[in-house]
């Protein structure tokens, strides 16, 4: 496969070409209730060119290594229909990498059986729905995503890239008529099939706190001290400032760069924002990305000031920085973007009991059951909530949703915790329509003032 894909790189009217070529073994399945809705086992193999010619791109699939010769003609064509517009495309350098990746396997799923796979899901689910009302129903999914990537450019780069991603949820719906609450329990990999066994006694915890949330009152809209988990945490690292630090957010945004000015001091200094693809075992794993560029530890906020964003190959060049290692595609039908890794709040001082003991009233926020962001502005829900009262835990309360400004949040931000805590959980990022793109979000536990909590009045 190099030398293939290096003699069709080479002596093209291209100012530079890559291909890849991607293999890749799946499985699925999905509960609903009792019934099995789906089991899906397959195989897929195709690749996509990208050249460029006087700063425009082209970008051609296939799925047939024999049209392999006239996808990249049709490429540079492309090409240059669109640099003779006017496109401006720079790359940064990069240097020239040959090497073979490996993954690092734990208990490699492809030596499980579908039967046993589904055999193990059903359990699971069978345990959900025996626990009886007022639980009446259930969700259960597993994936998995075996990847053999080869990778070749016109600058002499060729790298061999085994890659494996695998998750799985299982959830717990309980209602008593008039409301519905969820529990769930969530895993991921991009090493190990291990992750998802074992769960009985979290399946059985998310049952009860599904039960426990039917009875919980709402939380009394105001502002609030809130302290939130790992996981969520995690989440608004992500949603609300990782993706403002995704560089082709920033050059197409005029308004943006003025914000997201390096050296701008965002927080205090225990605030520290960081992605990195560099965590082995994590989802957001990953060697080289999607232009053979290393992946790396990059600072997006240190000791509270912005250091630095992502970047792809483009947008480095257009910015005058360096690539990061963050450009990333679903897969060969798409081309690669600016996207996130393992996007992290780093660890602080601060204990959990140090953060609660001086909160008169607060709210205690953990999980995460989705959220949106519009610019600056984000609203997360809570999975699991609990009060605050007189520097201790109090009662369970539901339909906790957070709502703010990034950035007054990121300044709001008083203690983080140093029970810094990887997690791992189904679905991905959504960016670009390229869903779910396997992403990971570590973090410890935050405290942060001055919260906006909808709920009852």
């Amino acid at each position: 496969m190099k030398e293939l894909l290096r003699n069709l790189l080479a002596n093209k009217p291209a100012d530079y070409l890559e291909i890849r070529v991607e293999e890749s073994e799946t499985t699925s399945l999905r509960f609903q209730g009792p019934v099995l809705e789906s089991v899906n086992a397959g195989t897929r193999c195709g690749g996509a060119i990208r050249a460029l010619v006087n700063g425009g791109w082209g970008f051609v699939t296939f799925n047939d290594l024999a049209e392999l010769e006239g996808k990249v003609d049709m490429a540079i064509q492309q090409a240059k229909l669109v640099g003779a517009a006017g496109s401006d495309v720079v790359l940064a350098a990069s240097p020239v990498v040959e090497d073979v990746v490996h993954v690092q396997l734990g208990e490699d799923p492809r030596e499980v059986s579908l039967a046993d796979k589904v055999a193990l899901f059903a359990g699971y689910n069978e345990l959900v729905l025996s626990r009886g009302k007022p639980i009446v129903s259930s969700r259960v999914s597993y994936a998995d995503k075996f990847t053999k990537l080869h990778f070749a450019n016109s600058e002499g780069t060729y790298i061999l890239q085994h890659k494996l991603d695998l998750s799985g949820g299982i959830m717990a719906m309980a209602s008593n008529g008039d409301i519905s609450q969820m529990g769930h329990v969530g895993f991921g990999s991009s090493t190990d099939f291990g992750v998802a066994r074992g769960k009985e006694e979290k399946i059985k915890d998310a049952c009860e706190r599904a039960i426990k949330l039917l009875d919980a009152p709402t939380v009394k809209g105001g502002q609030y001290t809130v302290i939130v988990d790992p996981h969520l945490a995690g989440i608004f690292a992500h949603e609300a400032f990782g993706h403002l630090s995704e560089s082709d957010h920033v050059y197409e945004n005029p308004s943006l760069q003025k914000i997201m000015k390096l050296g701008t001091k965002f927080g205090e200094k225990h605030l520290n924002i960081f992605d990195t693809g560099l965590d082995v075992g994590a989802r957001g794993y990953l060697k080289y990305d999607d232009e053979g560029v290393a992946t790396q530890h990059t600072d997006l906020i240190k000791e509270g000031v912005l250091v630095g964003r992502l970047h792809t190959r483009e947008t480095a060049g257009k910015m005058g920085e360096q690539p990061t290692g963050n450009a990333r595609a679903l897969d060969y039908t798409f081309p690669p973007i600016c996207r996130m890794r393992n996007t992290c709040i780093g660890p602080g001082q601060a204990s959990f009991d140090d953060m609660i003991k001086d909160v008169k009233l607060g709210v205690y926020a953990i999980d995460s059951f989705g959220g949106q962001t519009n610019g600056e502005m984000f609203t997360f829900s809570a999975g699991e909530a609990y009060m605050i009262r007189d520097g201790k835990l109090a009662e369970m309360v539901r339909d906790v949703n957070l709502t703010g400004n990034v950035f007054t949040t990121l300044a709001n931000i008083d203690m983080v915790g140093n029970d810094f805590t990887p997690f791992e959980s189904p679905g991905g990022c959504g960016k670009g329509e390229q869903a779910p793109l396997p992403t990971s979000e570590w973090a410890p536990h935050v405290r942060i003032q001055n919260v906006v909590i909808g709920g009852s009045k």
